[in-house]
């Protein structure tokens, strides 16, 4: 075959295979723009479906809204409560620089900032505003052994604790005079301390919410109010005691104000009044509670009804206080003023009355999760008895009651010495 007729049929099968569906001749340049396209096809299409999150910068600033530090001997405790969950960054630059804790993108609110300025703060603890919109908290090199940090949710806290290290012996040096006179700057002069103790008591229930009631029509919320407003009068007769309530009326005071009040008064002790109850009629006597968990599921089930909450969600909550700034040292006073309390009601009431003691016990009682100083919740009688009911209705009882309250409130002021805080 001619060498011209084998190109000829050269170029036709050639032509045959690119007809093939699906193939199609392009310009260069749509040639180019189409693999570009399909190029970033896939691109496009992940922004539309992305789980990637945002950025913490397209966020406001996380506002640092208190500080807030706590100490013991074996342990320092300081605690940020924030406004929103965010990063944190944690840096040990040299041996020399200790430990560095770094929260991106965050601000400290004018309370933090003037509360830091007044140097309320442990020295120990330092915490500064940086100039690229952050906060750090430092602790110097040698001020600390071991450390530990740690974020809480609902509501948002960073928690860092500080286990010290031994006290520094004293150099040669540092024992000789200096040299030359430093002037010291003026430091923030300390707030007075308390020359009273501020005890708050919480009549329970109030105004539309009557409490328990009895079969003789009793109402709760009128039992308390009577044994509080007696309290009230014996324990303002004792020197160094201011005493404020909750209600001195019937009126309706939603729990979260109550604990609000004894915090916003600065109270030292708060002891919330109630009247329990009991499916069973037959169930008689005293018990006094602190916050805590419920140990068995009558304290869940009197907690509830007391909370006004479902009995499913009235746990829920505990771990809020597990690592809050003064945890232990509350629940250890609060443990303390319940056994006083409970041991002087039993001396008091005994002998003129038949009484159950059902003891001390914790239970998650709102009123009581929210307070700030030593809190105890006391069930005075079971209103649901009817032996009780009528007790619940003579001045007599209502008394004795009263007076029992304040036996221990007293052993437990004598006992512990309190200093007003």
């Amino acid at each position: 075959m001619p060498p011209a007729l084998w190109r000829v049929m050269t170029v036709v099968v050639l032509l045959g295979l690119f007809s093939l569906d699906g193939v199609r001749w392009l310009p260069p340049v749509e040639a180019a723009s189409k693999d570009q396209r399909r190029d970033q096809s896939p691109s496009s299409k992940r922004s539309r479906n992305s789980k990637v999150s945002i950025a913490p910068t397209t966020l406001p600033p996380a506002v640092i809204q208190n500080v807030r530090t706590a100490f013991s001997p074996d342990l320092s405790r300081l605690v940020l409560d924030l406004n929103r969950k965010t990063r944190v960054k944690k840096h040990l630059p040299s041996k020399e620089d200790g430990l560095i804790v770094e929260i991106p993108h965050a601000a400290l609110s004018k309370s933090a900032q003037l509360k830091i300025a007044q140097g309320t703060l442990d020295g120990q603890f330092v915490v500064r505003q940086t100039p690229d919109a952050s906060v750090t908290v430092s602790l110097p090199n040698g001020s600390f052994e071991t450390y530990a940090l740690f974020s809480l949710t609902n509501p948002p806290r960073l928690v860092v604790d500080v286990v010290p290290s031994g006290p520094t012996p004293l150099s040669l040096d540092a024992a000789e005079p200096p040299a030359t006179s430093v002037v010291t700057p003026p430091q923030p002069l300390p707030p007075p301390a308390k020359t009273f103790t501020t005890i708050v008591i919480d009549p329970g229930h109030g105004g539309r919410d009557p409490g328990a009631h009895g079969q003789r029509g009793t109402e709760e919320k009128d039992i308390t109010l009577k044994v509080a407003l007696k309290l009230r009068d014996l324990l303002r007769k004792e020197p160094g005691v201011r005493v404020l309530m909750t209600r001195d009326r019937d009126v309706f005071v939603e729990l979260e104000d109550r604990a609000r009040f004894a915090n916003g008064n600065e109270a030292d002790l708060f002891v919330s009044i109630h009247v329990n109850s009991h499916p069973q009629r037959s169930v008689r006597g005293i018990e006094i509670y602190h916050f805590g968990e419920a140990k068995d599921q009558r304290a869940l089930e009197l907690a509830a009804r007391e909370n006004g909450t479902p009995l499913g969600s009235t746990g829920v909550g505990w771990e809020y206080l597990v690592a809050d700034l003064l945890t232990t040292k509350k629940i250890e006073a609060s443990l303390e003023l319940a056994w006083n309390t409970k041991e002087a009601m039993i001396s008091h009431l005994n002998g003129h009355y038949p009484l159950v003691d059902h003891g001390v016990k914790t239970a998650p009682f709102y009123v009581l999760r929210f307070t700030s100083m030593p809190s105890i919740l006391a069930e005075i009688a079971y209103i649901s008895n009817a032996t009780e009911e009528g007790l619940l209705r003579t001045g007599t009882f209502i008394t004795r009651i009263a007076e029992s309250l304040h036996g221990g409130v007293t052993a437990f002021l004598t006992a512990s010495k309190q200093p007003a805080r």
